[in-house]
């Protein structure tokens, strides 16, 4: 576990060389750990991406974080620019110090619970907005409400994907049998030394340049948001309340899936 922060301590601090790689790329394992698909369902987020808007498209990266999904967007459309916004100061401060430097890439910090949050955008209108893993955060009723205000922000053929934790309540028994052999799969990996959500956060609280964004963090949050997780049908029909043309899923793992809502 401490190879990560001695990772991050080896780097270039001055510069950010490295050292906010170092972090980016831990947390990528940590949240891979959980989902071992994650690269996955990106690849299907680009590929929709692609096929529905080209390849020059400007992103909003909802509730950002590191910035994963900015950095897999750069990576594979190098014309592309991104707005990332969040709430967490610990998660933006890994996120700007990795694109310090890069005229593409632009963060701010916002809560999505705050009816006026889209107000701290720098753009009227995206062709693409993107988030996974993070909107289970929210409630269901909540989450409605953040859909209606992303659908204006959408430009006309634009779409919104949303990829998180949507598990069929139809299927209790395929669930439990998914999420037992999941878990056993994930018993092992932290046998060889995998780092799950706690320890990675302890390993952010001991680093000289994240302990007070960390401890502000958990002030803002505690341990973790008391959000839920509907599933994938309730997500399709509120993105066409909210005013979506169509909307569909366009992945799906066994506890998991991408829905996209197309303007």
């Amino acid at each position: 576990m401490a190879n990560t922060a001695d990772t991050a301590h080896t780097a270039d601090a001055a510069t950010g060389t490295g050292y906010w790689q170092a972090w980016q790329d831990s947390w990528d394992r940590q949240q891979e750990w959980y989902m071992p698909d994650r690269e996955e369902r990106f690849r299907v987020m680009l590929d929709m991406v692609e096929a529905l808007v080209g390849t020059t498209p400007r992103v909003l990266d909802l509730a950002c974080g590191t910035g994963s999904i900015t950095d897999r967007v750069l990576k594979r459309f190098p014309g592309a620019t991104s707005t990332g916004v969040d709430l967490d100061p610990a998660l933006l401060t890994i996120a700007e110090g990795h694109f310090a430097g890069d005229a593409r890439v632009t963060f701010v910090t916002a809560d999505l619970k705050d009816p006026h949050w889209r107000d701290a955008l720098p753009h009227d209108s995206y062709d693409a907005v993107l988030t996974a893993t993070a909107l289970h955060w929210l409630h269901s009723d909540d989450l409605s409400v953040l859909y209606g205000q992303l659908a204006p922000l959408v430009a006309p053929g634009g779409v919104f994907m949303n990829a998180d934790h949507m598990p069929d309540p139809a299927t209790p028994r395929i669930d439990a049998a998914e999420h037992a052999h999941r878990h056993a799969g994930m018993d092992r990996a932290r046998t060889a030394g995998a780092v799950d959500w706690r320890e990675w956060w302890e390993l952010a609280a001991a680093d000289p340049l994240l302990a007070e964004p960390v401890r502000q963090r958990f002030a803002i949050y505690g341990e973790h948001a008391d959000g839920d997780t509907p599933p994938e049908a309730w997500h399709t029909a509120a993105l066409l309340r909210a005013g979506f043309a169509e909307a569909r899923t366009v992945w799906r793992s066994p506890s998991d899936a991408l829905v996209l809502g197309l303007k």
